[in-house]
């Protein structure tokens, strides 16, 4: 098991690239299956998540490989076994994506139900009613979900995918690219409008589908006979971009970000621009500098265009020393706060109040052993680690190679000093 050694405190400076996003190449990679042949992403991230998601492929009968160049080469031509097995799927949440394209090609599919990160329930139910909506019979057995289309295939309808925890992006992933196929019309409401669902809506017009509304609540999917192979890059991973530009403003430094999807992102700087930290925007990169202070702030997670989750944690680790009080409040997955706990290690003061955690700002932080209990958990303790003084020492990196594409290589680059070691 591999673990990271950090020095602090240092201050970043230079220029860092962001990977393509991971959030939209892995259903990009599921929506692959519904074509056959040969498509690629010629800019798709080196991340264990993106190779678990080649050997769930795999298994099905495609033939998956990376070119020299980078690029990921997916021929779902000989997938003839649509099966998502337990043991790959247990690893990846994204993994349920593959529902929706195996019973549109196929008729059939049984997949088992997801994993990943243990941040709360995230449950599917939106995911199957979407799929019946079309005509799908759904059934669990064993754990798996064993899905069947009508004897004359799907057919389109109006279908609501609101629910109690709000919007689902991997549901209305799921219900368009099944709808992509279906006979008639689909009306998908209250769809989510994440810069990666219409990434992947580009990326089924590009095969040939019959999208509008894309970066909207309402999406209307005219159903077409066939779709073709494609070569398509994804957008710049905004969490990624996002967790860089908290590293800048957290050391104190000054970084300019490439293929940074920096339009994306208006509450990720607007928060920052609020603690302080001066945010310039170019095309597709921008530059974030500190200016000498650290204000507190206010935080809400919320679908986007709101705050988003996954920079929840970085931005915990960054008013850690903002000078006054904080209150960042959990509105999509309320047990998102296992990094609280690991953050106090470092002489944070935090303190959980129901679905938020109030913020007392520090002067300082103190290196310690930490804990990374999930992904984006892990980013923020690599983030406290090159802001404390001494030697930061973080357990269960495997987390984090989960959606950093070699984060101590780049961030070592920019001024870091991170050793990555196998105990």
């Amino acid at each position: 098991m591999d673990i990271f050694e950090i020095e602090g405190p240092v201050r970043l400076e230079g220029t860092i690239e962001v990977a393509g996003s991971k959030n939209s190449t892995l259903p990009i990679m599921a929506a692959m299956i519904l074509p056959g042949g040969v498509s690629t992403i010629p800019n798709a991230p080196h991340l264990a998540d993106i190779q678990s998601f080649q050997m769930l492929l795999q298994s099905m009968g495609a033939k998956v490989e990376r070119l020299p160049d980078g690029t990921l080469c997916i021929d779902s031509g000989p997938l003839n076994n649509p099966v998502g097995e337990y043991d790959i799927v247990r690893k990846i949440r994204a993994s349920i994506c593959i529902l929706g394209p195996l019973l549109a090609r196929f008729g059939k599919a049984r997949v088992s139900m997801p994993g990943g990160c243990a941040i709360g329930d995230r449950p599917v139910d939106i995911h199957l009613r979407g799929l019946r909506a079309l005509g799908a019979k759904i059934h669990l057995e064993q754990g798996y979900i064993v899905a069947e289309a009508p004897a004359g295939g799907l057919v389109g309808t109006e279908i609501f995918l609101g629910g109690p925890f709000g919007t689902t992006v991997l549901g209305t992933d799921n219900v368009m690219m099944a709808a992509v196929l279906a006979k008639g019309t689909t009306v998908i409401e209250s769809a989510a409008c994440e810069p990666e669902v219409a990434d992947l809506a580009h990326c089924l017009i590009a095969m040939g589908a019959r999208i509008t509304g894309i970066g909207s609540p309402r999406l209307v999917i005219e159903g077409v006979s066939r779709l073709q192979p494609v070569s398509y890059r994804v957008i710049g991973d905004r969490i990624e971009a996002g967790t860089f530009m908290t590293a800048a403003a957290i050391t104190g430094g000054s970084l300019r970000i490439c293929n940074c999807p920096i339009h994306q992102m208006l509450a990720v700087t607007d928060r920052l621009r609020h603690i302080g930290i001066v945010v310039e925007e170019g095309e597709n990169e921008c530059t974030v500098r500190y200016d000498g202070q650290r204000r507190p702030a206010d935080i809400t997670t919320q679908p986007y265009p709101g705050f988003p989750t996954d920079l929840q944690a970085q931005f915990m680790a960054l008013l850690a020393l903002a000078r006054g009080n904080s209150v960042i409040t959990e509105k999509i997955f309320p047990d998102r706060f296992m990094h609280v706990a690991e953050l106090n290690r470092m002489a944070a003061h935090l303190r959980k109040e129901g679905p938020s955690v109030i913020v007392e700002g520090v002067e300082r932080l103190i290196a310690a052993p930490v804990m990374a209990s999930d992904l984006r958990a892990s980013a923020a303790l690599v983030l406290a680690g090159l802001a404390a003084c001494g030697t930061t020492t973080v357990q269960r990196v495997y987390h984090i190679d989960r959606g950093y594409e070699k984060i101590e290589e780049k961030l070592n680059r920019v001024g870091a000093r991170i050793r990555r070691l196998s105990v």
